[in-house]
């Protein structure tokens, strides 16, 4: 039976419980594999030498998780290039798709959980009551240890970039 933590995630101040682990910073990362664009799949150990942030949102059809990866997406260009941006929803790859093209999206990889679920609850970010993916930011070193971990505890909250972006910058030149 999986973990189920409760009172750690709120949506619009209504508690949640998210299914799996916490992560933490210095545990090995749970390699797992999604959906890219065509179906494609993305697995973790696919890009391992890199430094990886990983951003769990919802749903990218949403303001929250938009404003977000537009943000991430305007962030990347200052990541050295031995870095990269992930996001990852619930949302079929045809639509994160068509969401990356009206919203010019270019410079971060959108994939999505949808098939086998394997990202969710090794990282303890599924919502057991609605199945989407809880907010959260993982930034993954190219040896593969979690550097950094932020929970949002509010769904409606977006992340702390700068922390982010200044973890994945250090990991890059470990």
């Amino acid at each position: 039976m999986a973990v189920e933590r409760t009172g750690v995630y709120t949506s619009r101040g209504n508690p949640l419980t998210l299914v799996g682990p916490e992560m933490t910073a210095g545990q090995k990362a749970p390699d797992f594999t999604v959906l890219g664009q065509g179906l494609k799949p993305i697995k973790l150990s696919d890009s391992s030498g890199k430094v990886r942030i990983i951003a769990s949102v919802p749903s990218l059809d949403t303001g929250v998780c938009s404003e977000e990866t537009i943000k991430f997406n305007e962030l990347a260009a200052g990541l050295p290039d031995n870095a990269e941006i992930l996001t990852l929803s619930m949302d079929l790859p045809f639509a994160q798709g068509r969401w990356c093209g009206a919203n010019g999206i270019e410079s971060l990889t959108t994939a999505s959980d949808f098939k086998d679920r394997e990202f969710q609850e090794a990282y303890g970010v599924k919502v057991k009551e609605t199945g989407l993916l809880a907010r959260a930011v993982f930034v993954v070193g190219k040896d593969d240890t979690v550097k950094y971990v932020q929970y949002l505890s509010e769904n409606l909250d977006l992340p702390d970039f700068d922390a982010a972006m200044a973890a994945a910058k250090a990991a890059a030149s470990e």
